[in-house]
This record gives C-alpha cells, sequence and structure tokens, in this order.
C-alpha cells in the first residue's frame, strides 16, 4: 500500500476507535468501573487529537482525507463494538488488541515515511508509537493479577 493509503486507514481506525472507546466508556460495569472509564476518556481525548493530526498531515501533502463514517468502515481494521456491557477485562483485552493493531500500522507507516524523507509523518507515526508502546505497558500491568490476557 502506499503512504496516502495507509494514512487513510490508519485516519478510518481512528474514527472508528473514538466511537468504539465512547461505548466501551459507558457500557463498562464492575468493581473497576471508574478507572476503566477514566482511562477510556483519556484515550479517545487522545485518539481525537491523533485524528485531526492525520487528517491534516493528509491535507498537507495535497491529498483529501477519508470524511465518511461509511468509507472509514470500508477501510478500517478495527471493528467496531456491540452494544452491550463490557466486564473491565473485555474493555482492556479490546483496547489492547486495538492498540497493538494501531501500533504494527503506524511502524509501517513511519518506514514508507522515512524511505520517503517525509519526516513530518514519520515523525508523528514514531510519537505515536510511542505512547502506544507506554499505553500497552499500563494494559499489562493493569490486567497482570485480575484477568488473563
Amino acid at each position: 500500500m502506499k503512504k496516502v493509503e495507509l494514512l487513510n486507514k490508519y485516519l478510518s481506525n481512528l474514527a472508528v476507535l473514538l466511537i468504539k472507546l465512547h461505548n466501551l466508556h459507558w457500557n463498562v460495569v464492575g468493581q473497576q468501573f471508574m478507572s476503566i472509564h477514566n482511562f477510556t476518556e483519556s484515550q479517545y481525548d487522545t485518539y481525537f487529537v491523533y485524528y485531526d493530526d492525520v487528517a491534516e498531515a493528509l491535507k498537507m501533502q495535497g491529498q483529501r482525507p477519508l470524511v465518511k463514517m461509511k468509507d472509514y468502515l470500508a477501510v478500517a481494521s478495527i471493528q467496531e463494538a456491540e452494544d452491550k456491557d463490557f466486564s473491565p477485562c473485555e474493555v482492556l483485552s479490546i483496547i489492547k488488541a486495538d492498540m497493538e493493531e494501531m501500533n504494527q500500522l503506524a511502524r509501517e507507516i513511519r518506514a514508507i515515511a522515512s524511505e520517503e524523507d517525509d519526516f513530518a509523518v514519520a515523525n508523528m507515526m514514531e510519537d505515536h508509537i510511542s505512547a502506544t508502546v507506554k499505553q500497552l505497558w499500563f494494559i499489562d500491568s493493569m490486567t497482570k493479577v485480575d484477568c488473563k490476557l
């Protein structure tokens, strides 16, 4: 895939994640409700910034970012979550899998951007990778005792 296609896939994943994280945020239940509720809020706040940054990166390259939900859903590799109650362990498992997917995609984009000397996109992806690795560590620490991920 070309960098622009990968950036639009990344943007699409971010759009789906924004909705999905709100679903998890609203529908988590159990003793850890408050901590998971706050964690998911911090994640969708972060992803909203990424969403805007990626769209602007596409615009700066003379491209048109995808803007329709039907297009996002057609391109995204991240899947929506059902409308149901989620245990804290379910939420963290879902988020971990999605973060791993996003991290892999960010690495692909960074590699292509680096080859093309597109330092703005390469650096943006490097920042996303670094932040995601830290969040994955948080999830691993949160689930070490109570969840079997």
